[in-house]
């Protein structure tokens, strides 16, 4: 056929590569339960030993890399391996394939909830709420011996959620994450060696996603405030989620809150029964956000508000990889950028520790059984290891037996 590629043209090659990237991050999307610890070993065993698309010094240094950004660290690693492998295209397929899974699972929950009405009573919607308070008490003690593991960290930590607490508005957020970031970068510098590098491949048009990065940070804020758009206050308010998130997928949870309940665009309880929900499903807890925008109470939701929720709240995380790559071998090996990280790290364990107490807390711990089941929660995922999606089922039924007796 005249005009038609032939099969080894680099067209076809670089279709076919990202339709490998694809199916490769689809079956990864719809098996990997366990969070963003757990994504990063299944990406390992899949990509670096059986496919063998990267080696391991190079998957390391890009663990490394989505560590340090804000943003949703295995979804930021998928996004970079696929630029690696087939370009944007690739990128774009990886990110796609490993999130679809689980924000359609979340979207039909959504709409689930929507048709059950009144969800004030729900004896196994009380449940999800009490296994979310598990989730996340489990999420601050892993945190934080790993994140505020002495004396200046774990006080920089109480710090945070002290101010989080006291002024529960994203200000007061993004006030605990810039003054940790700042103490940090006084107090925790070390001093050392640099660390060895592997080289990583910029791509194209690092710059331009650098500067759309907080373009768009700062510009949506003022457009939708001069448009009085529904619209851009739900993009602005996911982006911003999304562009100010260190620490992984249970740090967007406060930010989350204040940005969608308060206002009243999606109720407290539906809030906290999604986020149960989100435990149960493969992939990453980013997905929350296609819940979100599809309960809206009102529009853009369904279809439509969930798209625009979940295109907002990853979009910053895939522009700062696509503008830090270039960079990552220099400022990897600065102690002070190491130890601004090291700040702004403990800060959002203070953070989520303030979410713990509200709104999780308070929206699910009311007597002494839902105490009682919440402790149990707990043990079963940090003693006993047992599967999140485990846990949420165990907590619906038990609660709903809870209120039978």
């Amino acid at each position: 056929m005249i005009g038609a590629n032939p099969p080894d043209s680099p067209r076809m090659k670089e279709s076919a590569a990202c339709l490998e990237v694809f199916w490769a991050f689809l079956r990864l999307g719809l098996t990997s339960f366990g969070g963003p610890v757990a994504h990063l070993s299944y990406f390992r065993a899949e990509l670096v030993e059986k496919r063998r698309w990267i080696d391991d010094a190079a998957y390391a240094d890009l663990v490394a890399l989505c560590q340090f950004l804000p943003g949703p660290a295995s979804s930021q690693v998928g996004f970079a391996l696929g630029l690696r492998r087939a370009g944007l295209c690739g990128g774009f397929a990886a990110w796609l394939a490993f999130t679809l899974p689980s924000a359609l699972a979340l979207v039909a929950f959504a709409y689930g909830l929507s048709s059950l009405g009144d969800l004030a009573h729900r004896p196994w919607l009380h449940g999800l709420k009490i296994v979310a308070v598990a989730v996340v008490a489990q999420a601050v003690w892993m945190m934080a011996k790993n994140l505020c593991p002495d004396r200046p960290r774990a006080s920089l930590a109480a710090c945070a959620a002290a101010v989080a607490l006291s002024f529960p508005s994203s200000a007061g957020q993004i006030a605990a994450i810039v003054a940790g970031g700042l103490f940090g970068l006084v107090w925790l510098s070390e001093p050392g060696a640099p660390q060895p590098a592997v080289k990583i491949e910029a791509p194209r048009g690092a710059l331009a996603a650098g500067l759309a990065f907080f373009v768009l940070l700062f510009g949506l804020p003022v457009l939708a405030e001069a448009t009085h758009s529904r619209a851009l206050d739900l993009f602005d308010a996911f982006y911003r989620a999304g562009a100010l998130v260190f620490g992984g997928g249970h740090v967007v949870l406060p930010l989350l809150q204040q940005a969608v309940v308060p206002p009243g665009w999606v109720s407290n309880d539906a809030f906290l029964a999604g986020y149960g929900a989100a435990q149960a499903v493969p992939g990453p807890l980013f997905s929350f956000a296609a819940f979100l925008g599809a309960a809206m109470i009102q529009p853009p939701n369904g279809l439509a508000g969930a798209l625009l929720c979940l295109v907002a709240i990853y979009l910053p995380s895939c522009l700062l990889v696509l503008a830090v790559l270039p960079f990552w071998n220099v400022l990897r090996a600065r102690p002070r950028a190491q130890g601004a990280l090291k700040g702004v790290n403990a800060a959002v364990v203070g953070l989520l520790l303030a979410a713990l107490y509200h709104p999780v807390w308070t929206g699910a711990i009311f007597s002494g059984a839902d105490f009682a089941l919440a402790i149990v929660a707990f043990l079963l995922l940090t003693v006993w290891k047992t599967p999140p999606w485990a846990v949420v089922v165990f907590g619906a039924l038990a609660a709903s037996l809870i209120a039978a007796v």
